[in-house]
């Protein structure tokens, strides 16, 4: 089986990660995958290949000129008819329009597209039109939750019986003397005390996100908690108005911006509680890697973060922008070191049973496959 992955990428986020990771899964199941890249002139991302190459996996770079290339669309239709791969399968909205639409010119046999968020741009009218054509173009889609995968049906106008949810998965070795080195680690390098009350928010600084909001709240709880501190792991274009925050907040001292970060599972290890204050969220990945440092999460009541975070068991959910409630949230957990380990003990535990890296992988196999057979039966 040959399959080629399209994206198009500006940074490296989540659905960039889990492609690797599903790749690299692949590949390890002898499957023929690679990846093909769109990038724009001035964002070669250099860093996005060098970890593709890390892990073994074959990857292209197209240069994307605009938001609807027509000779983007041209010379992905002649690689896949070069190419003859029995799946195309891409993700992210650019590589929707590009990479579906020269799969069909190309008659690739089974052309799949993947959801990853539920952005508020895709209810533009016009964007609500343009996917409801590409999923008539599509054989199937996965989407990498439920909230997701309703959007894709209710909002995108996809039909129900094409749309596959299937989570994003992890892949973690639970080792307690790993942990604690990486714990101790990391907060030699930040200088923070051994009894010092960790928060971490670690995404993109972009609106979506919410940061301002978990700023506020953390700004409000350092008197009750003279030993808190709050990283922020990160880039974006909202970090120097998110900088200037803090200072107006007086948090000087009390929070670190590290920008982006390429060892977010140590920095996991060195948290005692991960904030996830987002507006809206297509899945989370950055708590699966919560998780699997027995880290708890305070996150928003939204999209599809109740499907990993279980309210009073393994972290805590909150109304998106409500201070108080987060308030309420980071008081309870940073005063109470047993409840902290106790939700961490069972994250850890709920994504080995449910957010696994073979079980995403084995799930997408199994859509391979039978897409497959389908096609060669009609």
């Amino acid at each position: 089986m040959k399959v080629i992955h399209v994206i198009k990428i500006t940074s490296i986020a989540g659905a960039e990660n889990h492609l690797l990771m599903l790749v690299a899964g692949l590949r390890a199941r002898n499957i023929d995958a690679e990846i093909v890249m769109l990038t724009e002139p001035a964002k070669p991302m250099t860093e996005f290949v060098a970890e593709a190459k890390r892990r073994e996996i074959p990857i292209k770079s197209l240069v994307i000129r605009r938001s609807i290339d027509p000779a983007l669309i041209k010379n992905l239709r002649d690689l896949f008819r070069e190419s003859k791969p029995d799946i195309v399968h891409t993700h992210l909205q650019h590589a929707d329009l590009h990479g579906i639409t020269a799969a069909w010119l190309a008659k690739v046999p089974v052309v799949i597209t993947s959801r990853h968020n539920d952005n508020a741009f895709r209810r533009r009218p016009v964007i609500k039109q343009l996917n409801q054509l590409l999923w008539r173009l599509a054989d199937a889609g996965i989407a990498i939750s439920k909230s997701i995968a309703r959007f894709a049906v209710e909002v995108e106008g996809a039909p129900s019986a094409k749309v596959h949810t299937i989570y994003y998965g992890l892949s973690f070795n639970p080792n307690p003397a790993e942990r604690e080195s990486a714990r101790q680690a990391i907060r030699r390098e930040l200088k923070i005390e051994k009894n010092d009350v960790v928060v971490g928010i670690v995404c993109r600084l972009v609106e979506q996100k919410g940061v301002e909001y978990g700023l506020k709240a953390f700004s409000q709880i350092t008197r009750s908690f003279p030993s808190a501190r709050l990283v922020i792991a990160g880039d974006g274009p909202l970090r120097r108005s998110l900088e200037s925050q803090a200072v107006t907040l007086g948090l000087q001292g009390r929070v670190q911006f590290l920008g982006w970060r390429g060892d977010v599972p140590h920095l996991m290890a060195a948290l005692d509680v991960l904030l996830v204050p987002s507006l809206w969220e297509g899945f989370g990945l950055v708590i699966l890697e919560a998780m699997a440092q027995r880290v708890p999460t305070i996150g928003s009541n939204v999209s599809a973060i109740p499907e990993i975070v279980v309210h009073g068991e393994t972290g805590l959910l909150v109304p998106p922008e409500d201070i108080d409630r987060l308030i309420e949230a980071l008081t309870l957990l940073m005063s109470d070191h047993g409840l902290r380990q106790h939700m961490g003990l069972m994250a850890e535990d709920r994504l080995e049973a449910n957010f696994s890296e073979s079980r995403m992988v084995d799930q997408t196999v199994a859509l391979y496959d039978r897409l497959l057979a389908n096609r060669k039966r009609s």
